[in-house]
């Protein structure tokens, strides 16, 4: 007894079990998380380590060489890139999506333990973070004062608004941009240090004798005892002037004497500006899989008890609200959602002309759509874009297995069979059929689901929610539809009206498609030439199509990277940027805020960003991509900055820089240095690309320090004194701690300005000699200018650079990256090797790898199919409605101007289950006929007629529910139009083909007559419930 029969016979039970996956789907829906896209971001460790005043060759050798070669060994590394800059090393370890973030971290922290004693004694401790899928901010909101100091503006920020807001359920960390925390800075004098035979390192030893905090034990006594604690901490700017640097001459020198302390901001070199008022901005960043939007509610709950709070100086003001951009796309899915449902209903009821027939496919709709929310539950998936869309595509296909279904049963009832015994034979009859369609669609996305990298992340969780919908409508079709055709469906004596005046039309169609097949079987010759054609078709345009990672959505919001000359301030930039803005200002009406960020995430003070945030689309008439035009053609030449504006892209971080980023990988820094310019300069030639540059700069001005050895010797000077003097005064290092407020904070010296603007400052300083001596420090070195790299670059340990660029207006980012290798066959040498990064190596990987689950696909089911059919052959026929299929797609994406892009190659594979849907149902009948004794020719006529009507109904279903998603605008409407376009595009015209290509290429391939054996072995075929003469359609 089949599923279907039992549920005809109990329809209780087929009734409790639907509501029973109902249920458990609407529970399911409550727990599930809100976000834009699935988490696709790899699991990210940096390893950051701060060594003050070290110049960026020092930084390359001494700290990220070793620790790259430990961490190296680390199991699951994509790639490892390292800056080593001024002061500071950081590495970068991508590992594999298939990672888990808090292992690798371990594990990278296990070899930096190890590493550690390789790296200088003076070395800041190396900080180990990890970064997930959700490092980029949900929300961002600025704090400002018109009357007070930046450096409490930032105290508040980081003590109040950080602290409230970081303990919101599900915010992974709160950051901090423009931050200006504490610092106690003691200003030295040369000439009065120099007068008071004061040394840098006589400082930072006072300090580390005045400024001490420890424990001195206990007073005991007989029944109570007390604990001692020395309070010898200095904790004001009037204590660290009176602290006592040494006695001379009977008379105490204190640093006031020789200098100043100023409580100040431990970073002087980034900052955050708004129309010309410094600002602080903190950054909401979630945990991977949480609702961003519950999160954003509970946020802005907050900053209104927070507002109460501050005092009335300060102001508060929403930069960007992410979570904005997500409600709005969410929104226009769930309104296409309902659309899908309201089209797919009218189709059905156009076809059936029956409430009571229409309602047994409609009511498995929300059955299945809603039962999905389970299998996203129990797989751990969020409702995101890609999700909703799964659900709005599995509209028109969950109804197709009820249709299908309810056509047969529906039939036999008009043929005067009762109720009972058409619900079970017509359920038995189609029965190979649904299982058969329900495997090939569902099997379309098992490869999807193996996929690594970035499209098997984005793209398994829509993938397995169509799958899942479409399994779940194959149970909702072989027992809840059978048996509500049992109670619902009647056989009508007198039709009526609507049916009697619309009846002609359909028995017209069909009568004429029999026509018109039987017509072209005729001249049957014309369907192989005709494959040929469509095959070369489909391979010419699908080479002409333009190919990009996904298409760029408006979301409000552009970036404008500003590159100062090497060696600038950060003064000079900050003054250059207000220009920018100003531009923005006089020529932007659309812009409603933008910030200026100086040197931010430890980037040299050189380098900064306009971050222009827009008005919503709907309040502006241009769209984003319109005023980036203008932006891109108005600040190219700026004056001695060089801009590189940006987009956000799709996917990915929406900090990740410009979309083409080329890597090439050196032997040694000096190769590179040979080679750069001519390859930079070759880039910046050609038409394709827009706004190139490399991060490897060798022209910041340095001046190199040389100690003349003999001389220290003879004066009893080490050389360590005199490399220590210079790391004092120059390099604003780090003296020590002190406590303020309960915090603690970095006491650092440094001379004044005033006294290290040129090289000639090094006379003023002095060091002591053997016998007490003052000895001048500039007999003691020598210098020369030189220019010198800003920063030194490692990508997977090569010494490399990246060439970051744009494609031009009618180019994408496929046509950029052939550019960039044509160059690099031209230009490199041999032991030079390139790689891609950021989004252009996403871009590649995927390319490749959706081209793996094409052929994936398409083999899996052929497979399957055989196995179903116990024939290789006509599985073969079957999928030859795939490249019919494929030229719908491909020619409508040409037609519309859409790209190729993995939304759209999503699309097309999903077509292999589509269109192979009514190829199996016509082959199938087509079987049943020849074993009734019809001639493969009279079978597939009789097949593709009896068929035509439900063939007709379920495609237009299907195209109906995709057409919502072709159509549509609003907020992350590109990459929906995409695969929209694709699926109806392709569908669409592989229907029109199968309908007349397929009866005539199986009278073709397919044998006259199945063997004895195959009979035996193929039993449903032959069974007596299949000789029933398939119904007209009703």
């Amino acid at each position: 007894m089949t599923l279907a029969e039992i549920s005809i016979r109990r329809p209780v039970l087929a009734v409790v079990l639907s509501i029973l996956i109902v249920l458990f789907g609407l529970v399911s829906l409550t727990f599930l998380g809100v976000r834009e896209y699935p988490a696709v971001d790899p699991p990210i460790v940096t390893v950051t380590t701060s060594y003050p005043g070290a110049s960026p060759d020092v930084v390359d050798t001494q700290i990220t060489e070793p620790l790259e070669q430990n961490i190296n060994g680390v199991a699951g590394i994509r790639t490892m890139s390292s800056t080593s800059r001024d002061g500071q090393s950081q590495i970068r370890v991508e590992f594999d999506l298939s990672v888990d973030v808090e292992a690798a971290a371990n594990d990278v922290r296990d070899k930096v333990s190890i590493a550690r004693r390789l790296l200088p004694v003076d070395v800041d401790p190396p900080i180990i973070e990890k970064a997930d899928a959700d490092s980029s901010p949900i929300v961002f909101m600025t704090l400002s004062s018109e009357t007070k100091d930046i450096l409490e503006v930032a105290h508040v920020a980081d003590t109040l608004v950080k602290e409230r807001v970081q303990t919101i359920p599900g915010v992974a960390s709160v950051r901090i941009f423009g931050d200006r925390r504490y610092a106690m800075r003691l200003i030295l004098d040369a000439d009065r240090m120099a007068a008071h035979q004061v040394t840098p390192s006589d400082v930072q030893a006072a300090l580390s004798r005045e400024n001490v905090d420890l424990p001195s034990g206990r007073l005991e006594g007989q029944s109570t005892e007390v604990g001692l604690k020395t309070q010898a901490r200095l904790s004001s700017t009037a204590e660290f002037n009176r602290m006592l640097i040494k006695q001379q001459d009977g008379r105490q020198i204190v640093l006031e004497d020789i200098g100043r302390a100023e409580l100040s901001a431990e970073n002087l070199r980034s900052g955050m500006r708004s129309q010309g008022i410094p600002l602080v901005g903190v950054a909401i960043i979630p945990q991977p899989n949480t609702n961003a939007i519950a999160i954003a509610d509970e946020f802005y709950r907050r900053l209104e008890q927070i507002k109460q709070e501050l005092p009335p100086e300060f102001t508060t003001d929403i930069g960007y609200d992410f979570t904005t951009f997500v409600r709005r796309s969410i929104e226009e899915v769930e309104e296409t959602l309902l659309i899908a449902f309201g089209l797919v209903a009218l189709i059905i009821y156009l076809f059936l002309r029956d409430w009571r027939a229409t309602v047994i496919p409609v009511i498995a709709i929300p059955v299945s759509i809603i039962s999905t929310f389970f299998i996203m539950y129990v797989l751990g998936f969020s409702i995101n874009i890609l999700t909703l869309v799964g659900l709005v595509l599995a509209i028109g296909l969950v109804c197709d297995d009820a249709i299908v279904v309810l056509e047969n049963i529906y039939g036999k009832i008009e043929q005067g069979v009762p109720p009972l015994r058409a619900a079970i034979d017509g359920s038995k009859e189609i029965y190979f059929a649904v299982i058969s369609t329900t495997i090939t669609l569902a099997a379309v996305f098992l490869p999807i689901v193996f996929l690594q990298g970035l499209t098997g992340r984005l793209f398994r969780e829509f993938g397995l929610v169509v799958a899942g919908s479409v399994l779940v409508s194959a149970f909702v079709a072989l027992s809840l539809s059978p048996m509500m055709c049992r109670f619902l469906l009647k056989r009508h004596e007198k039709p009526s009206f609507f049916y009697r005046i619309t009846e002609p039309l359909f028995v017209g169609m069909t009568r004429g498609y029999a026509i018109a097949l039987g017509a072209f079987m005729r001249v049957r010759w014309v369907a192989p030439i005709a494959m040929v054609g469509i095959l070369a078709a489909t391979v010419f345009w699908f080479r002409k199509l333009p190919s990009e990672l996904a298409p760029l959505e408006d979301r409000s919001n552009i970036r404008v990277n500003v590159r100062a000359p090497e060696g600038a301030t950060y003064e000079y930039t900050e003054e250059a940027l207000s220009r920018v803005a100003q531009y923005v200002d006089d020529n932007l009406p659309e812009v409603r805020r933008n910030f200026s960020i100086v040197g931010t995430q430890g980037g040299p003070p050189n380098t900064g960003t306009q971050n222009l945030y827009l008005y919503e689309p709907f309040e502006r008439s241009r769209t984003q991509a319109e005023i980036f035009q203008q932006i891109t053609r108005d600040l190219g030449p700026f004056g001695a900055l060089r801009v590189f504006p940006a987009q956000p892209p799709t996917i990915g971080s929406r900090f990740a820089g410009q979309p083409l980023q080329y890597v090439i990988r050196a032997p040694s820094l000096e190769a590179m240095v040979e080679v750069l310019p001519t390859f930079l300069e070759e880039a910046q030639r050609r038409p394709e690309l827009r706004f190139v540059d490399a991060d490897l700069k060798v022209n910041r001005p340095e001046a190199n320090i040389r100690v003349d050895r003999a001389r220290a010797a003879e004066l009893g000077i080490p050389v360590l004194d005199v490399a220590r003097a210079l790391q004092l005064t120059f390099g604003d290092q780090r003296f020590g701690y002190f406590i303020m407020n309960g915090k603690q904070y970095q006491v650092i010296g440094q001379l004044d300005r005033d006294d290290r603007n040129e090289p000639e400052d090094l006379r003023r300083l002095f060091v002591r000699g053997a016998g007490g001596q003052m000895i001048p420090l500039d007999s003691l070195v020598t210098w020369e200018e030189q220019a010198a790299p800003a920063a030194i670059y490692r990508f997977d340990r090569f010494v490399s650079a990246t060439i970051s660029g744009s494609t031009a207006t009618d180019y994408t980012l496929g046509d950029g990256i052939r550019v960039m290798d044509d160059i690099a066959a031209k230009v490199l040498p041999q032991n030079f090797s390139t790689s891609l990064a950021g989004e252009a190596r996403e871009f590649a990987d995927s390319s490749s790898s959706l081209s793996f689950a094409f052929g994936v696909a398409l083999l899996l089911i052929y497979l399957v199919l055989a196995a179903q059919f116990e024939s290789f052959i006509d599985p073969f026929i079957i999928l030859l409605a795939v490249p019919m299929s494929l030229s719908g797609a491909v020619g409508s994406l040409a037609l519309t101007g859409s790209s190729l892009n993995i939304f759209s190659q999503i699309g097309i594979i999903m077509l292999i289950g589509l269109v192979t849907k009514n190829g199996i149902l016509i082959v199938e009948f087509a079987n049943q006929r020849k074993e009734q004794g019809l001639t493969v020719r009279e079978a597939v006529l009789e097949a593709a007629a009896s068929r035509f009507r439900p063939i007709l109904m379920t495609s237009l279903a299907t195209i109906l529910g995709v057409a919502p998603i072709a159509l549509s605008l609003g907020a992350a409407a590109g990459s929906r139009q995409s695969l929209g376009i694709a699926v109806m595009g392709g569908l669409l015209v592989g229907t029109l083909l199968t309908l007349f290509l397929l009866p005539a290429l199986y009278s073709f391939i397919s044998r006259e007559h199945r063997p004895a054996e195959d009979e035996e072995a193929h039993p449903s075929a032959a069974s007596p419930e299949r000789l029933h003469e398939p119904p007209a359609a009703a």
